[in-house]
C-alpha cells in the first residue's frame, strides 16, 4: 500500500514520478476553465476522506479541488466532528473509515497519529501536516522550482528562520532531491538534529551559518516561513520576533543571493515580518505559483497512492 507519510520515506523514484506527473496534468489543464474534470478521471467512483485537526486555507481548498477536477468526491471532517483519539482510538477510527473511503488525507498535530491512522489502515493514509513535516507543501515547492528553473539537484538552497516542519521537510528533500541546504536562524531554533544528519548521509550539504547574508550567498532559492504559530501564546510571539528579526528576508538580504535566485514562502505570510512586500511582490517571488501548485502536486500524490 502507498502511504505518503513524509518525503524521506518514499523512494527516489517514486518522488521523480510524482514532479513529473504533476507538471503533466498542470500542462495539460492550460487553457481549460478552473472547474472542469480532467479528460483522465482516475479518482472516478472514489471517495477521499479529508481530516482537519488543524484550520486549513490551502491544503483544503487545493485536495477538495484536486480530488473533483479528477473525477473523484470527497468528505471533509474537522477534528471537532470526529472522535479520533478521544472517545474513539485512532486504530479503531482507522478501521472504520477504511470501510468507507479509498484514501485518507489527514492534518494534525502529533506525528503519531498520522502513523499509527496509517497502520491500522486499510486504505492510503497522506499526510498533509503535523507538527515535524509538511511532505506536501515541499512537493509542490520541488515542483515549482524546477517549473522555473530546471533541475533542483546540485542547486543550493536557503532556508532562513525558524527550522519548523516545514523546513524538515525541506532537509528530507534535499536528501532524496540531490540539492544543498543551508540553515540560517537562531541556533535556539535549529532544525531537529536527525533530520540533519539524515540528508547529509545522503551526499549532500547541510550547513547551519549564523549569518544571513554569509548563507544567503549564492543561493539558487531562498525560502522563509511565518514566525510564529497561530496557536502561540502573545509571550512566544514577542519572543519569537525578538529571535527572528535579523533573517528577515528583505532586499538586502536578496541581494546577496544569485540574481536570478527565486524566494519562496508557502503562506499564510505576515508580511513585512518574515518577508517584506517588497519581496514577497518582487521579481524574485513565485509564492502564487508555489501555492497553485499545491493543487497539482497533491493530485500526483492522491494518484500514486492511489496506483493510479
Amino acid at each position: 500500500m502507498n502511504h505518503f507519510l513524509d518525503i524521506n520515506t518514499t523512494g527516489v523514484s517514486d518522488l521523480r514520478g510524482m514532479i513529473d506527473s504533476a507538471l503533466a496534468m498542470k500542462t495539460a489543464r492550460n487553457g481549460r476553465p478552473k472547474g472542469a474534470l480532467d479528460d483522465d478521471q482516475p479518482l472516478k467512483d472514489h471517495m477521499v476522506a479529508l481530516i482537519f485537526e488543524k484550520p486549513s486555507t490551502r491544503t483544503r481548498v487545493s485536495f477538495d479541488v484536486g480530488v473533483r477536477q479528477m473525477g473523484g468526491q470527497t468528505m471533509v471532517l474537522s477534528g471537532k466532528e470526529m472522535q479520533l483519539g478521544h472517545g474513539e482510538t485512532i486504530a479503531d477510527t482507522a478501521r472504520v473509515l477504511s470501510r468507507y473511503v479509498d484514501l485518507i488525507m489527514i492534518r494534525t498535530f502529533e506525528e503519531q497519529v498520522l502513523h499509527e491512522l496509517a497502520e491500522y489502515a486499510d486504505v492510503p493514509v497522506i499526510n498533509g501536516l503535523t507538527d515535524r513535516s509538511h511532505p506536501c507543501q515541499i512537493m509542490a515547492d520541488i515542483l515549482t522550482y524546477e517549473e522555473h528553473r530546471g533541475p533542483i539537484a546540485g542547486k543550493k538552497v536557503v532556508w532562513s528562520g525558524d527550522g519548523n516542519n516545514v523546513c524538515a521537510s525541506f532537509l528530507h528533500a534535499a536528501g532524496q532531491f540531490g540539492f544543498d541546504l543551508t540553515f540560517t536562524g537562531p541556533e535556539v531554533l535549529d532544525p531537529e538534529d536527525v533530520f540533519v544528519a539524515e540528508a547529509r548521509s545522503k551526499g549532500v550539504t547541510v550547513t547551519l551559518e549564523r549569518d544571513p547574508a554569509k548563507a544567503v550567498k549564492g543561493a539558487d532559492l531562498v525560502v522563509t516561513d511565518t514566525w510564529v504559530s497561530m496557536h502561540d501564546a502573545q509571550s512566544a510571539r514577542e519572543r519569537r520576533h525578538n529571535q527572528l528579526r535579523p533573517y528577515q528576508v528583505n532586499e538586502e538580504l536578496m541581494a546577496h543571493a544569485n540574481p536570478d535566485a527565486l524566494f519562496m514562502h508557502c503562506l499564510p505570510a505576515h508580511r513585512d515580518e518574515e518577508a517584506t512586500s517588497t519581496v514577497m511582490d518582487g521579481p524574485h517571488s513565485v509564492i502564487f505559483d508555489e501555492a497553485e501548485n499545491r493543487l497539482h502536486a497533491q493530485k500526483a500524490v492522491m494518484r500514486w497512492c492511489l496506483g493510479k
